[in-house]
């Protein structure tokens, strides 16, 4: 919303300079975006009045001009604009006169001619980006007056960034309302005043659609001069909100518009036919607005209609058929109150946005439309004359807002602002943001919002108000006492605290992903799972939960390789989403992707590609902080893994933890992504809990290591083994090291060697060889029975 403060001023004049005032309006909500002057800053140009006009001797698009600038003598001015004529007032530069961009007016000579000024258009002072001629200014400017004095030009333009709450303000009167609040003025409004008809003529009105429009007015206003200009001075107002000049009609339907805050709109009498009928649109219509654009509307459009079809789109803009043009000599006005919900939405749906909609979607008070009628008509009267008929009112009370009193208890209002404010400062603010406000014996008000404000519902809406009117800054700031209680921290609980400081002293990175994921994607991850939809989704990209982290980090590992990142390792902590909406589960995860070489680039090692060892010994790290737990890797297939490097993580009584594995080929390549990508994802709840470490005393006997080799099908896992040896060792196996894997020369072809290192001790007494020997024999029997394993010699 832009506006004049000189304009805001004849509605209120506080004695406050304009930087006080945008502060004032900022804090109370109202936040000032800009502050820009109306015009750059110039000197020397004064009215001007073109004596004469003639011809230049050496120049057909040159013309010599004398010009009265209210000096003893006459100027002559060489000018080049098609526009210019005897007795015409322009702006004039004279000599010594500095326009914008500090170019300097001098005398000169234009092909043989001197010149000793210059006629100046909209563009050269400033006031507008282009103009087509000479800026042309009405009859009775006085000659030899300062411009910047005669167009009151000293003035300064104000932007504001409105909340969509806050439409109330979309005008000056409403600017002026809070200015006058928060600064205790009377305000100097417009009178209301009632144009008497001179006609009986009207124009048949019916609303079909009520519950749309249940408030509906028009006049029909004849005979009109459709000659008539734009008064300079509403110009320059309708300039300095940002809107530019058309038509007289137009320009006072515009102007009614910002002062008031009521959207209007006018029609070409004599192309209307039958009567206006508000009524929603069908499927098969069409209409050709005011830009020339036709579009196609939908069942749930509300139009303005006649008996030959739709006339414009409700509150948003006029048809090109009815607008009023240069000719148009009849009027039909309109003022309407539209509901906010049938208007929100439908000019964005048609690419459209328009300062009518702007309004009506946020909310137009629906008892200002015959007050904006009058004022309207006043002004046609005073710029375009024409016979007047009586206001047409359709009406359907019933379907009109209804405002419901609002109770406000004192201690509520204590209790949230912390301060304690005056019963008579309270009911004194209410009254001036146009609230009937009722106090009552038991430290009560009843509070009625007016129906020019349609976001004060609640109590806490009343303390809103009150707490920007009083002022934020008067509010003292006290510092919260409270006794503070450190908890206890768990000993036996993993945090997340600890889980990211182990990935990141891993070499990982952490990332934060979508919870909203691409379906088909996620599709590709996971199959089985029945993703939960979102109703309003942001993009089709992000159209459903995500079931897997795995969507998410592949999307980041995907957007890191398309910059030329080749190492990538991230890890992210989050919750995945499963079943229906209505009973969906919700599961805390760590999930993981790898790619690159497993080890940054450096001189002393080799580089190599990181491959799934590499990433089963992080996941290991994780597990191993669910300290006395056991955690089991079996050889698994999973629909996003590659079927010969993938595995299924368990705890020890056998649930499922987790995968780890091998992006499969397929879906990198659909993925458009790079390389082996290795990837994890483990349930929170796993390593969630650990039991406490327990002390043993360390034995005072010696250890000892015994090293076997033995042969098994190249099928059977390490997993296996060491479960196998685990299980026959006993309690005398301290430690069991897997240190070589050999397939080649000696060994038969799907065989393998697997050499395993056991180290055994007694806690009471040193261990005999015989009894060592017992437990070798005993694993190589059990291996041998259970895994087919034969000892290698």
């Amino acid at each position: 919303m832009k506006f004049s403060v000189q304009w805001l001023r004849e509605w209120v004049n506080p004695d406050i300079s304009i930087e006080t005032l945008s502060k004032q309006l900022t804090m109370a909500g109202l936040e000032v975006d800009a502050e820009l002057p109306v015009a750059a800053q110039f000197s020397g140009v004064v009215v001007g009045e073109v004596l004469t006009v003639g011809s230049h001797p050496e120049a057909d698009k040159l013309q010599i001009c004398t010009v009265n600038v209210g000096e003893a003598e006459p100027l002559q001015i060489v000018c080049g604009a098609k526009n210019v004529h005897v007795g015409m007032l322009v702006p004039t530069a004279c000599v010594g006169a500095v326009l914008p961009g500090n170019f300097k007016i001098k005398k000169a000579k234009l092909r043989g001619v001197p010149s000793m000024g210059m006629l100046c258009s909209e563009q050269e002072i400033g006031l507008a980006d282009s103009a087509d001629g000479l800026m042309p200014l009405p009859a009775d400017a006085p000659v030899g007056t300062n411009i910047r004095d005669y167009l009151q030009l000293d003035d300064v333009m104000l932007e504001l960034g409105l909340t969509p709450n806050r439409s109330d303000c979309l005008s000056i009167a409403g600017i002026a309302r809070e200015v006058g609040v928060l600064n205790r003025c009377e305000l100097t409004a417009v009178a209301a005043v009632t144009v008497e008809p001179t006609i009986a003529e009207q124009f048949p009105i019916n609303i079909s659609a009520t519950e749309a429009c249940p408030r509906y007015l028009g006049r029909v206003i004849k005979g009109i001069n459709p000659k008539a200009a734009t008064p300079m001075w509403m110009q320059e107002r309708l300039r300095r909100s940002g809107v530019r000049s058309i038509s007289a009609v137009v320009d006072v339907t515009n102007y009614v518009m910002l002062e008031l805050g009521q959207p209007m709109h006018a029609f070409d009498l004599n192309k209307l036919s039958g009567g206006i009928d508000v009524r929603f649109a069908s499927s098969e219509e069409q209409v050709k607005l005011l830009n020339d654009e036709t579009i196609k509307l939908t069942s749930n459009t509300l139009v303005i209609a006649d008996q030959n079809g739709p006339l414009a789109l409700a509150g948003i803009m006029g048809g090109n058929d009815s607008a009023v043009e240069d000719e148009t000599v009849d009027l039909f006005l309109e003022s309407a109150f539209f509901d906010p919900d049938v208007i929100a939405g439908k000019a964005r749906s048609f690419g459209l946005h328009t300062d009518s909609s702007h309004r009506f979607e946020r909310g137009v008070d629906y008892e200002l439309p015959r007050r904006a009628m009058e004022r309207a008509t006043l002004l046609l009267k005073e710029i375009v004359a024409g016979d007047v008929g009586p206001i047409t009112e359709v009406v359907n009370e019933a379907q009109l807002p209804r405002r419901v009193p609002v109770t406000l208890r004192a201690t509520r209002l204590k209790r949230l602002l912390g301060v304690e404010l005056a019963k008579d400062d309270v009911s004194e603010i209410l009254t001036r943001l146009g609230m009937k406000a009722e106090y009552s014996a038991n430290d009560e008000w009843c509070a009625v919002a007016p129906s020019f404000r349609f976001d004060i519902s609640l109590e806490a809406d009343l303390i809103e108000e009150l707490a920007r009117i009083f002022g934020y800054d008067n509010i003292p700031s006290i510092p919260p006492v409270a006794r503070l209680q450190i908890n206890a921290a768990s000993e036996t609980e993993v945090t997340p605290q600890r889980i990211r400081q182990l990935f990141i002293d891993r070499d990982y990175q952490e990332a934060i992903t979508y919870s909203f994921v691409d379906e088909e994607q996620q599709l590709l991850l996971n199959p089985n799972a029945s993703a939960i939809k979102l109703a309003n989704p942001i993009s089709a990209e992000m159209s459903v939960m995500r079931s897997t982290l795995w969507t998410g980090l592949l999307q980041a590992l995907s957007y890191n390789q398309n910059r030329q990142q080749k190492r990538i390792r991230f890890f992210e902590i989050g919750v995945r989403f499963c079943g229906e909406l209505s009973e969906r589960k919700e599961e805390k995860v760590i999930s993981g992707v790898v790619c690159g070489n497993q080890s940054a680039e450096q001189w002393g090692e080799k580089a190599r590609e990181v491959d799934f060892f590499d990433l089963k010994a992080d996941v290991e790290a994780l597990l191993a902080l669910a300290v006395r737990q056991k955690f089991s890797f079996n050889a698994e297939v999973h629909s996003a893994l590659h079927p010969g490097q993938s595995a299924v993580i368990r705890d020890e009584r056998g649930m499922l933890c987790g995968y780890l594995g091998l992006l499969h080929p397929e879906i990198t390549k659909k993925l458009a992504l790079e390389g082996n990508i290795f990837l994890f994802e483990i349930s929170y709840g796993a390593i969630a809990n650990r039991a406490l470490p327990i002390f043993h005393e360390l034995s005072k006997f010696p250890a000892v290591r015994r090293d076997i080799a033995v042969i098994v099908d190249e099928s059977v896992s390490s997993q296996s083994i060491s479960d196998c040896v685990e299980s026959t060792a006993g309690g005398l196996l301290q430690e069991l090291q897997l240190f070589d894997v050999y397939q080649g020369k000696g060994v038969d072809s799907g065989r393998k060697s697997i050499a395993i290192g056991l180290t055994l001790q007694e806690f009471s007494r040193t261990l005999t060889d015989s009894e060592i020997d017992g437990v070798i024999v005993g694993v190589l029997s059990s291996l041998n029975e259970n895994l087919g394993a034969t000892l290698r010699e």
